[in-house]
């Protein structure tokens, strides 16, 4: 699975009784013709809108300008009561009790919308619908009214703040998302200290996912899917208890930094997957890392990823090309560079065409070149005319005197 929210994706599948989810780029189309608004060309069933928003907000974040057409596209996905569904192959047909609206593809269509700017009504009622699915204990399941996990909660928080809102101030019986990732937080005197679990098992029982752990180290710092180098320190301290978000987030940094420290990388903890190398979750760890300000880390971590992760994101799409964006914005690498690959363009060949915010300037400049070059032929021909006025004058008053 090559997306942040496998996890969850997984909990969606068994709520909607699904068979396997199809969230990477390389399952077929279930149609010939896909939208060409569409970034990636596998089956969108799963993660259209997820796919879709982080291609854009990977584009904006790197400078350029997305598709109309894509963003359009987006947009047209919304249902009328704000949420968004992974993928509406007939957005004439509204959304009704069987649509599989969920908060992962609606939290991440905020973020990119929001980053955009000029959409304030489509994400305003996002927002509405957001609220409106919280549940008790402060968080949010992958569907509206599911059990809270760290994975959904972590992302609606970065929606939220993308929108302008404070999450602390978003409570739902007096609880905020902050109360549900701290009950979701490993304590310090244990195995994994310091992760974040996914959900509680069965029992109540808290283990750790890496996964959830990156997602719950952004969210703890009200961060979103973009984000720079923070400067809350080292993990050096390690873990201690958690009174606070803050805190939570710097166990859980202190955790990833030791998951990492020996390969460089994370590994797939699918059941039943062989044990390899899991590029998304590295790369959300990363910028999760530089957010809290591991910055140490995170760089050894990208330099794995520049070395290992070309393939890997070949294979899997527009979200995996994301991914590894956001994790060079995050720690200041250059994404036109990545291990001698350009993720920009390989990520805008998966879609419509982006300009680049250069690329728009130049063309203003020509603009105005072409504007400025237009007013010189028309003040050209104005001089000639008034000249020509006065040589008339001229001709006439001499003809004038001429006469006997």
């Amino acid at each position: 699975m090559n997306i942040r929210r496998s996890a969850a994706v997984l909990a969606a599948v068994a709520v909607f009784g699904a068979a396997t989810p199809a969230a990477a780029d390389t399952s077929p189309s279930p149609s010939p013709s896909l939208p060409s608004a569409l970034f990636g060309d596998g089956d969108p069933q799963y993660d259209g809108v997820w796919r879709q928003s982080l291609a854009l907000l990977a584009q904006h974040t790197v400078g350029a300008e997305p598709s109309k057409a894509a963003v359009d596209w987006l947009t047209g996905q919304q249902c009328a009561d704000g949420s968004f569904a992974p993928y509406r192959a007939d957005t004439g047909k509204p959304c009704d009790e069987k649509s599989m609206v969920d908060t992962n593809q609606t939290a991440a269509a905020v973020q990119a919308l929001a980053a955009l700017g000029g959409h304030d009504h489509v994400t305003g009622k996002a927002v509405d619908w957001l609220k409106k699915a919280q549940n008790a204990d402060g968080g949010w399941g992958y569907t509206a009214g599911g059990a809270s996990d760290t994975n959904s909660t972590s992302v609606v928080i970065g929606a939220l703040a993308a929108a302008g809102e404070k999450p602390a101030e978003v409570k739902k019986d007096g609880k905020s998302p902050y109360d549900a990732l701290l009950k979701l937080a490993l304590p310090c005197d244990g195995d994994d200290a310091g992760a974040f679990a996914f959900q509680p098992g069965k029992k109540g029982e808290l283990v750790a996912n890496a996964d959830a752990t990156a997602a719950g180290v952004t969210g703890s710092l009200g961060k979103g899917l973009v984000t720079g180098a923070g400067s809350s320190g080292d993990t050096a301290a390690g873990c201690e208890k958690a009174g606070d978000p803050e805190q939570a987030a710097a166990n859980g940094a202190a955790y990833l930094t030791d998951a990492l420290a020996e390969k460089g990388h994370l590994t797939s903890a699918l059941a039943g997957a062989e044990d390899q190398p899991d590029y998304g979750n590295t790369a959300d760890a990363v910028v999760a890392l530089a957010a809290q300000g591991a910055t140490d880390q995170a760089a050894k971590s990208l330099a794995w990823l520049q070395k290992n992760a070309a393939d890997w994101a070949a294979q899997s799409g527009p979200a995996a090309y994301a991914q590894l964006i956001f994790a060079a914005h995050a720690t200041g690498a250059d994404p036109r560079d990545f291990g001698g690959t350009d993720l920009v363009k390989q990520l805008g060949a998966t879609g419509p065409a982006a300009a680049e915010k250069s690329d728009r300037a130049a063309q203003e400049e020509k603009k105005d070149e072409e504007s400025d070059s237009g007013l010189g032929v028309w003040w050209f021909v104005g001089v000639c005319l008034v000249a020509g006025i006065g040589i008339g004058f001229l001709i006439s008053g001499r003809a004038k005197r001429q006469q006997p």
